[in-house]
């Protein structure tokens, strides 16, 4: 990992994140630990949350990151495992609603269930996992929740319209509790990542052709990679945001 900047305001911080395990997750995740903050983060992949866990216990000066496996999809299981960090290590003053599942699907075969299953996979946890710290930041006297969006739907992506209609409705989701949870000093954004080179992106999505597609859309003709992302939420996380919210923050290379 190659970030530079140090934000002595996240050292010792609670910083909760879902969808850790792997991807742009698992690079926050390492992120937010070299800046000394104590991490929490949510999966069901546990061989992969397993193996994070120990390549960053071995990094010297890292504080190695808990895991909890919980699946989103189970609200109550989600407000429990809120609970527990709050028993195990204290008040989460950083929320980063990660996690989300892109699986692409004809409209033309979406059944009702399908479509509710797509909603509650990459949007209603971001809500309830929000409702639960709230009280966590406010005790704290503020905090910072940052939601990822995505590209996808501003850039009229098709394949997929229970993912592009959850992450356009996360921007909805961050405005208004973004005026909801202001007057307690509680900052809510939205970070929208651009096609970033992650290990799934690259085994399953990417070849010559793609690449290129890419890097023409983009006004800066170099790969977005997950670090990128992370630098992003190192800064919506600390202090030097203070003021930053209800706003959205795209990472792209300029394709958006």
């Amino acid at each position: 990992m190659n970030l530079s900047n140090q934000y002595p305001s996240l050292r010792g911080k609670i910083v909760l994140i879902t969808g850790g395990a792997s991807g742009i997750g698992a690079n926050l995740v390492e992120a937010f630990c070299r800046q000394h903050a104590r991490v929490a983060f949510i999966d069901i992949r546990n061989e992969d949350a397993e193996k994070l866990v120990a390549s960053l216990s071995d990094i010297p000066d890292c504080i190695a990151p808990v895991y909890y496996h919980c699946n989103l999809l189970n609200i109550p299981r989600v407000q429990e495992t809120i609970a527990r960090v709050r028993k195990e290590l204290g008040l989460v003053s950083v929320l980063i609603n990660n996690a989300a599942n892109d699986t692409r699907h004809d409209f033309r075969k979406v059944t009702v269930a399908y479509w509710d299953e797509r909603l509650a996979v990459n949007l209603r946890h971001h809500f309830f996992a929000a409702q639960a710290v709230y009280w966590h930041m406010k005790e704290l006297g503020g905090g910072s929740i940052i939601n990822l969006g995505s590209m996808s739907w501003y850039a009229t992506q098709g394949g997929m319209p229970g993912y592009t209609s959850s992450k356009a409705a996360i921007e909805g989701l961050t405005r208004g509790l973004a005026r909801d949870m202001g007057s307690d000093n509680i900052r809510v954004n939205t970070l929208v990542p651009g096609w970033v080179m992650t290990e799934r992106q690259l085994a399953m999505l990417m070849n010559e052709k793609s690449a290129q597609t890419i890097l023409d859309n983009q006004c800066m003709k170099k790969n977005v990679m997950p670090e990128d992302i992370s630098a992003m939420a190192l800064f919506l996380a600390s202090d030097d945001s203070r003021v930053c919210t209800a706003q959205h923050f795209i990472v792209d290379g300029g394709w958006i």
